[in-house]
């Protein structure tokens, strides 16, 4: 059957702009572009648990290790409760979604994750973006503003690698009353004593009103937790709608959940070479002529501004057996299109000169 004729028009158009998206394996090369930072992707543990989850949370699907899971990462991730979601995605599209009423104000960083976004578009509150990192533009919005406020931010940005000013922007948002969520996604695992991100490393805890955890990142796995109070979690219970209406996580998925929380705890030596690797990138970089966003986190984004020379790029270092990835518009702001470069503890100081030399 011959589809709309929209739907041919969009894929044409994408083509034309040399930004068409396909699936892609990549068997064989040096890892530069997973979010796999601590290499515990390939760990193997005995699993025993049952395979198959049988139902949402609120019919079939609950189970004794989900409720321990969510105590156990109450405690990591120091909140009073967690609620665990199939993925990021499911998590602040759950949350936002639901999370603010009619009347209220959701404010949010302009280079917000998509997930985020579309929750937002989902709740019925009014939504205003603030300049990216800029707690100033966010401070004047909020001066504008009456009634309950959420502020969304990422601790560390997906595309760009840098971090969100956490202190002056949890400051600004008490000084208001605004509620602040932060997104981990990419900070937990990395940052912090024993990974719990980047939230807990700089002692805010208590002025975060919500955090998102992924675990398809450096935990190596999938699924994520919203941690927060008590009262969020049973709010998120039942209004949740992400988590109301789909199947759970099978209990096998959740004990190796279980292992990779014990595998992130103790993961000192690989967060320390990680982080070594990130000194010598940012090193070696210091008078490479490229554009580099500046970032201390395992997301290095170079970039190129213009999609074909991104692509040409791309090619010539991945046949060199490096494996990076190209980041075009929509996902990035056109004219800022860039090669992302993922650094793990597993990489080394050899391929990573190599990949500069390509550069």
């Amino acid at each position: 059957m011959i589809g709309p004729k929209h739907i041919k028009r969009k894929l044409d158009e994408r083509k034309a702009a040399n930004a068409f998206r396909s699936l892609t394996l990549h068997e064989v090369g040096v890892d530069f572009y997973s979010n796999d930072y601590l290499g515990l992707a390939k760990l193997r543990f005995e699993n025993t648990a049952d395979e198959g989850a049988t139902g949402s949370r609120l019919i079939s699907g609950n189970s004794k290790i989900a409720a321990l899971f969510e105590q156990e990462s109450a405690e990591f991730f120091n909140s009073e409760a967690a609620l665990l979601y199939n993925s990021g995605y499911d998590a602040n599209l759950g949350l936002f979604s639901c999370i603010a009423q009619r009347g209220d104000t959701i404010l949010y960083d302009a280079l917000i994750h998509a997930s985020i976004r579309d929750g937002i578009q989902l709740s019925h509150a009014k939504s205003f973006n603030f300049r990216h990192n800029d707690y100033g533009h966010l401070e004047e919005r909020l001066k504008l503003i009456e009634g309950t406020v959420f502020v969304a931010v990422e601790s560390v940005y997906s595309m760009d690698g840098d971090q969100a000013p956490l202190k002056e922007i949890a400051k600004i948002c008490q000084r208001f009353g605004a509620y602040l969520i932060v997104d981990e996604a990419h900070a937990v695992g990395v940052f912090g004593d024993v990974g719990q991100g980047l939230v807990s490393s700089l002692k805010l805890d208590h002025l975060v009103y919500a955090k998102l955890m992924t675990f398809g990142k450096a935990f190596g796995s999938h699924g994520a937790i919203v941690a927060g109070s008590q009262d969020l979690k049973d709010y998120l219970i039942n209004f949740s709608r992400s988590l109301i209406y789909t199947t759970a996580l099978p209990p096998a998925s959740i004990q190796r959940l279980r292992f990779l929380l014990n595998e992130v705890r103790r993961s000192i030596a690989r967060r320390t070479k990680l982080f070594n690797l990130i000194d010598y990138f940012q090193n070696e970089t210091k008078n490479s002529g490229f554009t580099l966003i500046q970032s201390h986190s395992p997301i290095q984004a170079v970039v190129i501004g213009e999609t074909e020379s991104v692509h040409k790029k791309v090619a010539e270092i991945n046949q060199a057996g490096l494996i990076v990835k190209a980041i075009l518009p929509p996902t990035v702001e056109k004219g800022k299109e860039r090669i992302r470069i993922c650094l793990h503890s597993f990489n080394t100081e050899e391929e990573i000169k190599k990949l500069i030399s390509l550069l």
